[in-house]
């Protein structure tokens, strides 16, 4: 008799049937999940950092909600400073460090630690310890909306909605 289905543990019910459990499975089709690996070698010079694009990831769609990139700083190094209308936060994966934010330094942080960045607020990180910081940073909006030149909050006062986006002003979020 040919396996068809799991066998629950005693006293438990069968797995209910979804529309995607029993799929018949094409052998020569491609596989639905994008899979890669955050990888120090494939980082490029970015921000002061080695950075690697991870969403939109190449070959991906292009308009994400958000963006994220693996960072990697070495011992004793400073990011560049940065500053953007993007909202970010940073896992910790590796390392120690600290975050200057708008002039003051934060506490620090290591591997296991989420830190939130605020959107408008100068920041450098700094790599605290004798082996490499690592992290995840992910923000949104994917592209960067413009900042109001005409000394308003970015609002249109008739609907409180944001002005829309000067696409030549937009750019992608730095560590």
């Amino acid at each position: 008799m040919p396996f068809t289905a799991p066998i629950p543990p005693p006293g438990e019910q069968p797995l209910a049937p979804t529309p995607y459990r029993d799929l018949p499975r094409d052998p020569g089709a491609a596989a639905m999940a994008n899979r890669f690996r955050i990888d120090r070698s494939s980082a490029t010079e970015e921000f002061g950092l080695a950075c690697q694009r991870l969403i939109p990831w190449p070959g991906g769609e292009a308009e994400t909600p958000v963006g994220a990139m693996a960072c990697f700083l070495r011992p004793g190094g400073d990011s560049d400073p940065d500053c953007h209308n993007q909202d970010e936060v940073m896992i910790i994966l590796a390392g120690v460090g600290a975050v200057t934010l708008d002039g003051e330094l934060e506490p620090p942080f290591r591997a296991g630690d989420i830190v939130v960045l605020p959107r408008n607020r100068e920041h450098v990180v700094h790599n605290t310890g004798d082996t490499e910081l690592s992290w995840v940073s992910l923000y949104w909006p994917l592209r960067e909306p413009a900042l109001p030149t005409d000394g308003t909050d970015g609002t249109d006062s008739t609907d409180g909605t944001n002005r829309p986006d000067d696409t030549a002003e937009n750019k992608e979020v730095a560590a």
